[in-house]
């Protein structure tokens, strides 16, 4: 069962508001050590915090974190990445290919370097953050980004299992973050939306809903697609 107790946490994007929260509360639950990482990593208050630069778009700065922090025994893939706008077609380049390499191929490229690290100890977890737009396509190619990410979450659910990794995908609708400042919709508190995840992170859950919409969602996903999305009545066919 894995446990904070004593971990070793490596947390991506930490300097943000669910990052910080992750930092100190993994500490609150007996972490012995938080590599606290970021592109630009912040100084923080706390010799048992150890600041770690890591830019999950490169393989070169993956690979370095997994020789800096060999000792890790809980990955959470935090970081992530949103659009300026709703529509898929609307976004540029740049915002696609960000978006893919942040959200997408920096957790999984990440799980894949720790796999081995994290399957020789006892107590080893995954956390990777989605979205409850991971089932909800209104975002564009945000969403398309988390729910890639959910499906890999689930493949490496599987495949780490018999090595005793576990795995927890999170799913949350609006977070009361810098990345939602713009959000007038009600909004989750960091620190709420974390304690969730800690506690079912170690209660051995595989998913956590942190929020109705996220459980409006996922029971919506059984429904004809006309009911999830009803703007599809009035397409022209």
């Amino acid at each position: 069962m894995p446990t904070l107790s004593g971990a070793v946490v490596l947390v991506t994007g930490a300097n943000g508001g669910i990052g910080t929260q992750f930092v100190h509360q993994a500490l609150a639950r007996g972490a012995a050590k938080v590599y606290a990482s970021a592109r630009t990593p912040r100084e923080w208050d706390d010799e048992r915090i150890v600041p770690l630069t890591l830019n999950v778009t490169d393989p070169a700065s993956i690979a370095a974190a997994v020789t800096a922090a060999p000792d890790v025994t809980v990955l959470i893939n935090n970081a992530g990445a949103s659009v300026s706008s709703p529509g898929i077609l609307s976004h540029s380049d740049e915002e696609i290919r960000s978006n893919v390499e942040i959200n997408f191929f920096g957790p999984l490229f990440l799980a894949r370097a720790f796999a081995p690290i994290l399957s020789a100890k006892p107590g080893a977890a995954i956390i990777d953050i989605h979205s409850a737009l991971s089932w909800y396509a209104v975002a564009g190619i945000y969403s398309a980004t988390k729910a890639a990410l959910w499906s890999a979450t689930n493949s490496l659910r599987i495949e780490l299992a018999p090595a005793g990794v576990h795995v927890v995908g999170v799913h949350v609708g609006y977070v009361d973050t810098a990345m939602a400042a713009n959000v007038t919709d009600p909004k989750l508190d960091p620190a709420v939306l974390v304690t969730k995840v800690l506690d079912a992170t170690e209660a051995g859950e595989y998913e956590v809903l942190a929020d109705d919409i996220s459980v409006q969602l996922k029971a919506a996903l059984s429904a004809p697609l006309e009911a999830l999305y009803p703007q599809l009545a009035s397409a022209v066919l």
